[in-house]
């Protein structure tokens, strides 16, 4: 019992908000949970829990990890409705929304990779290239797109989409929904979420839980020995994730509909300033 109650406390009880945060931004197309990570101040310990969760000490890990990936389950389940309701509804205001969260989440991700002391000539150039490169992906998906048909090539297909969309979603700048977008597999989970479709979110979540420990290695080394070079490519995706936001977006059709998304733009700033300010005053 005592054992089980040092455990409990244990837990960082603070990142059910926080994967509250990061679920929402990952039901958007174009907006990454590792985005809201490193705004939150916790992307280094999300990466290296991830990656150490089959270490000595998973238990540290677990206690960081396991309130994280509550909250990101509650906000995919809570939210995909709300968000597949926004998007239809609320197209631009949404997505101006999400522009202005990002952009409010690049001053801290400067703050985080020590930009101004450490960026060289080449930091740059690969920030450059990184943001041109993503912006190169075409999406060419209809919104009308949806699988019905439940064979074992489609469950398949189910899992190898969680992995890829996992694989995006802890890298900062891309977005496992979007992924899910050019593959022809968002609008398909999306409903499957909003319908409780218990075979296809299992097989999907274990799909993201495989993408997410291999990435993590990855992302995990490329931290520890290139970290400055890493970091110039996340910013780099980052910045060439509000373009992509914004090609989905389009064009403000009428006055009112300028100003309503200059007001969800302006908001997503002043959320982005007020959460980083609180992660780390």
């Amino acid at each position: 019992m005592t054992v089980l109650m040092e455990d409990l406390l244990m837990i960082e009880w603070k990142n059910l908000y926080r994967g509250i945060v990061m679920g929402i931004s990952d039901l958007v197309p174009g907006v990454s949970g590792g985005t809201i990570a490193v705004l939150l101040g916790i992307y280094d310990r999300f990466i290296g829990g991830i990656n150490g969760i089959f270490s000595r000490e998973w238990k540290r890990h677990v206690a960081f990890l396991l309130p994280l990936a509550i909250g990101m389950g509650f906000a995919l389940f809570s939210f995909s409705r709300l968000m597949d309701w926004l998007l239809a509804t609320y197209h631009r205001p949404t997505f101006y929304f999400f522009i202005g969260l990002i952009i409010g989440v690049l001053p801290f991700l400067l703050h985080t990779s020590r930009a101004r002391t450490s960026f060289r000539w080449q930091h740059f150039g690969l920030l450059i290239v990184a943001a041109v490169a993503i912006n190169l992906i075409p999406i060419t998906v209809s919104n009308s797109t949806l699988i019905v048909e439940r064979s074992l090539f489609i469950y398949m297909l189910f899992f190898f989409s969680g992995m890829l969309a996992s694989a995006a979603m802890v890298l900062p700048g891309i977005s496992g929904s979007f992924v899910l977008l050019v593959i022809g597999m968002y609008h398909t989970i999306i409903r499957a979420l909003s319908n409780l479709e218990i075979f296809v979110i299992i097989t999907v979540g274990i799909g993201i839980a495989s993408g997410m420990l291999l990435m993590s290695k990855l992302i995990h080394y490329f931290l520890q020995h290139y970290r400055t070079s890493t970091f110039a490519v996340i910013i780099g995706l980052v910045c060439g994730s509000v373009f992509i936001i914004f090609r989905q977006a389009g064009w403000v059709q009428s006055v009112n509909e300028l100003f309503i998304c200059i007001v969800t733009f302006l908001a997503g700033i002043c959320i982005a300033y007020l959460l980083g300010k609180v992660e780390y005053a």
